[in-house]
């Protein structure tokens, strides 16, 4: 019997990297392929590469010089690259790193069994075309594992905003759904692998306007609610949305569907208008904000997350201290924030910038913001009753851990025949990254 071969994937980025290098693994899988956790031993190594943070080209670079010696020792080791660098800089990667075989952009990747192919007939194999094909149809009947009790489920890709900032409308192309019965179908098929929450994925994902069954475009919210039908799936989430495309339907659809958890990432980036508008966000400070209090009227304990920027192009201090205010405005459950790094092709990368010291000290001072936010809004759950998903062991014996309706990491003494479980729990303590609880029973 031939011994299976071995894929090593190295992940970079978004949740949406994450659920393409599964299907990378499952497209793989059928040319004989299973993963490992080490490069060491691998048959294949493939980085999954995101291109939105500083110099992401280069610590892509950086980590290919690490398997040149990999290479040197096993000369049948294949190297591939994947995902936003990929689509970006793809002939230039082969050009600068002769190690590579092979180079695969986000919207080829069900081409990887013929490419691959092509790499062990001695060939280099590059695809950064946006194909005709629906490569998640190409993928359905790829072998598929048992699942963990979580998952992601990709929905929507591409984006039409162009924001100043952004390479996605570059590098994943325009904005396109999925048909809804294939994302029902494959939403039914997790279930049935052993898949209790999904959460659904889109560069803009409630921009959703895929096909219904019988024709017409479903929104985000009506996907929704069919996903709620789905016996033995208990929790739907999504990420990322864009503020002009929160539709009165998925408003309402927070307070009214019981499967929908009370989490919304909703990224504003900035409270100046100046520089939302330089952003080409087109929304305002002030339209985000009456946004947030008609989400919070429909749904009262929803936990808001955002982005933010610092830094950007022509930034004032005044601009900033208008993001601080729209943040003490709103009252972050949770947030992420970044200083302005300039992505090449993009239209801010030309704008004037601001000197690196003063957009890291605002960084810090906005950060030093959200985390004391962050601990108020976690520290006001001590005493609440919350459900928990249990994911996997805690770090200490006889401990589970998941995470709550609110996407609080959450760790339980609770016997390990809970794992995959939704339980009542009652948060008992609150730590600097996650809440300690007690078990109330299950669901």
């Amino acid at each position: 019997m031939t011994a299976a071969k071995k894929l090593f994937i190295k992940t970079y980025g978004c949740q949406m990297n994450v659920y393409d290098s599964e299907r990378m693994a499952e497209a793989l899988g059928g040319q004989g392929y299973v993963e490992t956790a080490s490069p060491d031993d691998a048959d294949m190594i493939l980085l999954n590469t995101c291109h939105i943070r500083e110099k992401a080209a280069e610590k892509v670079y950086s980590e290919l010089g690490r398997y040149r010696a990999l290479k040197a020792a096993n000369p049948d080791l294949k190297i591939g690259v994947a995902g936003c660098v990929a689509q970006a800089e793809g002939a230039e990667i082969m050009r600068r790193q002769p190690l590579v075989d092979l180079v695969v952009g986000p919207q080829s990747y069900h081409r990887l069994p013929e490419m691959e192919a092509r790499t062990r007939a001695g060939e280099k194999a590059l695809d950064t075309e946006f194909p005709d094909e629906d490569k998640f149809e190409t993928l359905k009947n790829r072998p598929k594992a048992a699942r963990g009790p979580t998952a992601f489920l990709t929905v929507q890709e591409g984006c039409d905003k162009f924001c100043a900032f952004c390479v996605v409308p570059y590098t994943r192309g325009a904005e396109a759904s999925r048909p809804a019965a294939r994302v029902l179908s494959e939403a039914r098929d997790l279930v049935a692998r052993g898949v209790r929450e999904i959460t659904l994925l889109g560069q803009n994902v409630n921009a959703y306007h895929g096909t219904g069954p019988e024709g017409g475009d479903w929104s985000l919210a009506r996907l929704i609610w069919a996903l709620n039908d789905i016996e033995g799936l208990e929790r739907i989430r999504f990420t990322t949305s864009h503020p002009n495309d929160m539709s009165d339907d998925l408003i309402a659809a927070h307070g009214d569907c019981r499967k929908l958890m009370p989490y919304l990432h909703l990224p504003v980036q900035s409270g100046s208008d100046r520089i939302l508008k330089r952003m080409n966000r087109a929304h305002t400070a002030e339209s985000y904000l009456r946004l947030i209090e008609r989400i919070r009227a429909a749904r009262p304990d929803i936990l808001i997350s955002g982005d933010f920027i610092t830094g950007f192009p022509e930034e004032t201090e005044a601009d900033f201290q208008a993001t601080l205010d729209l943040i003490e405005a709103v009252e972050y459950g949770q947030a992420f924030s970044f200083r302005y790094s300039p992505r090449p092709g993009t239209p801010a990368a030309e704008r004037p910038q601001v000197p690196e010291e003063v957009a890291g000290d605002r960084l810090r001072r906005l950060q030093a913001l959200i985390t004391g936010q962050q601990r108020r809004v976690q520290d006001a759950m001590v005493g609440r009753e919350v459900g928990v998903l249990f994911e996997k062991p805690g770090r200490l014996a006889g401990q589970l851990s998941g995470k709550s309706d609110h996407l609080h990491a959450v760790h339980v003494a609770a016997p390990v025949a809970l794992t995959g479980s939704l339980c009542r729990v009652r948060i008992v303590a609150s730590g600097p990254n996650s809440l300690a609880g007690e078990l109330i029973g299950a669901m």
